[in-house]
């Protein structure tokens, strides 16, 4: 999508600190961290949300799932982490383009919000 911000970034038109990225995924640290690590994890096409996922979205998101896991391990995140998305402007969606929170480094509440 031409205005969003996440296309945009994974096109490489505005710059992000990027800490990984491939054909189907890019890693960067988050402007406004909510905790000492806190990288958003995307897709490089857009979708929307999980709402918009499909059954084809599969190997993309076993993709995520992969990179999150190594940045994990290269991050050393050993004592825990918490990895969230959020669907919709009622949870807390800011951003329409499917994004992952890679969080750690403090500890979190349950339940959150």
């Amino acid at each position: 999508m031409e205005n969003c911000l996440f296309c945009k970034i994974a096109a490489g038109q505005i710059p992000a600190p990027i800490v990984y990225q491939d054909q189907h995924v890019v890693a960067f640290q988050d402007k406004y961290p909510q905790a000492p690590h806190h990288i958003l994890v995307i897709p490089r096409c857009h979708i929307t949300s999980i709402a918009d996922l499909t059954a084809d979205d599969g190997p993309l998101l076993a993709s995520i799932f992969t990179v999150t896991r190594k940045l994990a391990q290269d991050l050393k995140l050993d004592s825990g982490y918490r990895f969230v998305t959020n669907v919709g402007r009622d949870a807390g969606q800011s951003i329409f383009h499917l994004h992952f929170h890679l969080l750690s480094g403090r500890s979190f509440d349950w339940p959150p919000g």
